[in-house]
């Protein structure tokens, strides 16, 4: 029992970031349906930080009622964390889909992990390490991982006519005239390539800013809700400037409410509170890595439930992503293991007092006692003569 306890221990962050790309994909199938349904993806930015702000800030009162006293750095880290893991990077990454392409902001999107291993590296948080199994694992890993994203997007190769339901929840028509629309009103592409860029480096400085926010203040429900505040108030006012009409924010009991809802409570609250944990156990490039896998996810959820085509570059790029993804967490388990054999050595030891006891060699019989007559001879003189001495002083 003891044994399966450790095991899901050290499991603990591979199922934190499993689940936050299961929950981001869910999240993207939702934003096609409202935007299907005319939403305005900045207005979704905006009532998703919302919600989650409205579900997080009680949930941190709740559960740590006890906390540090909030400095102006935190408060500044929280600031750069809804900055640019929030309100920046998400309306950059939808720009990019308006004047360029889904599938280009897609292959740009996936440079995160290998923007993030430069950046740690730069930053001293992780070790290049060329020379050992470990390093050579991270970086073969994530640029394995990278070119299976790359051929996920630009490759399709044949059709594949499995895991498919015949449930198709948009109308074909209805979303093909609004990507054509979007497309034809793309002013400047090169505009949208520097957006697509723009979301993938403040995304890799979220991870870096999260990583030092939660080390000087360890306290994962508050930096949530703290991060969903800032966000909340900087996509509010970028949305209330860039959308007026007032129509887009009307929302009813359908499939809008739905999608910020779940994007805000699930999407924002609980995953970023989980990412906020495996960063401060693992490191920013442990959580980065995993984020192409959110495009196998979406995939698979677009096969089941869109009623998308499956090619054979999805597959191939798909058992590349997981293969990376395999070896960089090798490569992170035997650095781990390295610096945990490594700790005992390294880490200072409290030493307590310990009674020494001397003996001397064994002599002969005869030898110790003509030593110890001799010892006692010489206390029995020292004893006559202090007495001697007490007397004369005594007549004195």
């Amino acid at each position: 029992m003891e044994k399966i306890r450790n095991c899901v221990y050290e499991l603990r962050p591979l199922m934190f970031m499993v689940t936050f790309q299961v929950v981001f994909a869910g999240a993207n199938v939702l934003f096609k349906l409202a935007a299907n349904d005319g939403m305005s993806l900045r207005v979704i930015v905006a009532y998703r930080f919302v919600f989650a702000t409205v579900f997080m800030v009680p949930l941190a009162l709740i559960v740590e009622r006890k906390r540090p006293k909030l400095t102006w750095t935190v408060l500044l880290q929280a600031f750069l964390c809804g900055l640019l893991g929030g309100s920046l990077c998400q309306n950059l990454y939808l720009e990019s889909l308006a004047l360029t392409s889904a599938t280009f902001a897609s292959a740009m999107f996936n440079l995160i992990p290998a923007v993030t291993f430069v950046l740690a590296v730069a930053f001293r948080m992780e070790k290049l390490c060329l020379n050992t199994m470990s390093g050579k694992a991270k970086v073969m890993g994530t640029l394995i991982g990278l070119g299976g994203a790359m051929l996920f997007t630009f490759y399709k190769g044949i059709q594949l006519n499995i895991l498919s339901t015949h449930l198709d929840l948009l109308h074909r028509q209805a979303t093909a005239g609004l990507a054509a629309s979007s497309h034809a009103a793309s002013p400047n592409y090169a505009l949208g390539a520097l957006a697509a860029l723009g979301s993938c480096i403040t995304y890799a400085l979220w991870l870096i800013v999260q990583t030092k926010m939660t080390e000087k203040y360890p306290c994962h429900y508050t930096n949530t809700a703290l991060m969903c505040v800032m966000g909340a108030i900087q996509s509010l006012v970028y949305a209330l400037c860039t959308d007026k009409d007032w129509s887009q924010w009307r929302l009813g009991w359908n499939v809008r409410l739905l999608t910020v809802a779940y994007a805000g409570i699930i999407g924002s609250g609980l995953t970023y509170m989980l990412l906020s944990m495996c960063v401060r156990m693992r490191g920013p490039l442990y959580a980065s890595i995993f984020n192409p896998l959110s495009l196998v996810l979406v995939a698979l959820a677009g096969c089941l439930f869109l009623e998308e085509k499956l090619y054979l570059g999805s597959v191939l790029g798909a058992v590349l992503i997981v293969l990376g993804l395999y070896i960089v967490l090798w490569g992170k388990g035997k650095e781990l293991k390295k610096m945990t054999q490594l700790m005992p050595s390294t880490s200072p030891q409290i030493t307590e007092p310990t009674e020494i006891t001397v003996t001397s060699p064994t002599c002969p019989k005869g030898l110790s006692e003509g030593l110890e007559e001799k010892e006692a001879n010489s206390r029995r003189d020292g004893i006559e003569e202090k007495e001697v001495m007490d007397v004369e002083n005594a007549s004195n």
